[in-house]
């Protein structure tokens, strides 16, 4: 069983004012992820923002138009503001507000920080201009950027007492984190070609003869385009409907939050199924409304049932 700590504490102006800082962060560069932690209580969605803040800095060295050199030398100095953090040298007083709230959130809930260590080995692959040629190496990278934060994020919001299978939580925070990145895959394919990467891997390209890449509003001639997105998207509903299963060993709120998250990802694999050529014209989006229809049915907690029947009658 993963404890959190449940009950608000005091918590200083200076610590505040930085997690202040970090939900702002939060609330202009991640809508779908602000989505989902808004239903959380105050520390539990205070810490979540922390944890967004510092990976969206990692992220936007990574994204950013600094020569390679430069941005591998900030990602090393990043990781290790992230050893002050760890080793407890990040006061109160710190002017990076980012650090203060990570190192605060760090020291209130049991947090494995070595997950963030990955994330910035995953956003060095793609600094160096990695490629993939299988899935199983695509599921490191993934594991890396994504898997990471789904056991950073169980960090945050513990297991229930008594949970069965609660020893096995990590293992489905980090298959639902390799969910929503293959989904991040495909929505962002036409944009990632344009800056230089390819991500599926080049087998399941060649597989459909997509190897020429997409860097036009129309698949490469030829090729199965739609075939491949079909395929990505079964890979991807298996990796949600494994990770799916640790809702039922959250709290309610907790687990409204993951279910408000990963739905709306969801939602965006069914429109790129019914229509894979749209990935290649455009972002593919859900607008508001259906973000919110989405955050009310995970409060209302329909996932975690429906979930929890379907485990109950692979038992019996």
């Amino acid at each position: 069983m993963i404890r959190t700590v449940e009950s608000e504490q005091h918590v200083s102006a200076p610590v505040l004012a930085a997690y202040s800082y970090c939900e702002a962060v939060t609330g202009q560069q991640a809508r779908n992820f602000a989505y989902g932690i808004r239903l959380l209580p105050s520390p539990k969605r205070r810490a979540m923002s922390a944890l967004y803040a510092f990976s969206r800095r990692v992220d936007d060295i990574g994204d950013g138009a600094l020569a390679d050199d430069v941005k591998i030398a900030r990602l090393e100095d990043t990781r290790g503001l992230l050893t002050r953090v760890r080793e407890g040298a990040v006061d109160e007083d710190d002017i990076d507000p980012v650090a203060v709230a990570l190192a605060h959130a760090a020291g209130t809930f049991p947090i494995p920080l070595g997950g963030l260590d990955e994330l910035i080995d995953g956003v060095l692959m793609d600094v160096r201009g990695e490629t993939y040629e299988t899935w199983d190496d695509l599921k490191v990278y993934c594991r890396c950027v994504a898997g990471a934060i789904g056991r950073l994020s169980l960090g945050v919001f513990g297991t229930e007492p008594g949970a069965r299978g609660a020893e096995r939580a990590p293992e489905y925070a980090d298959t639902l984190g390799l969910a929503l990145q293959l989904t991040n895959i495909l929505r962002d394919v036409r944009e990632d070609a344009e800056g230089g990467r390819t991500y599926l891997p080049a087998d399941d390209l060649a597989k459909f003869g997509c190897s020429a890449g997409f860097k036009g509003p129309k698949p490469p001639e030829g090729s199965d385009f739609a075939g491949l997105v079909h395929f990505e998207v079964r890979r991807a509903r298996a990796l949600f409907a494994e990770g799916y299963r640790l809702l039922p060993m959250l709290d309610r709120r907790s687990g409204a939050c993951v279910a408000a998250m990963a739905g709306i990802y969801r939602r965006l694999l069914d429109r790129i199924e019914r229509d894979p050529e749209a990935v290649l014209r455009g972002r593919v989006s859900l607008p508001g409304r259906e973000k919110a229809y989405v955050a009310v049915r995970g409060l209302s907690g329909l996932d975690t049932r429906h979930v929890t029947r379907r485990t109950v009658r692979r038992r019996t």
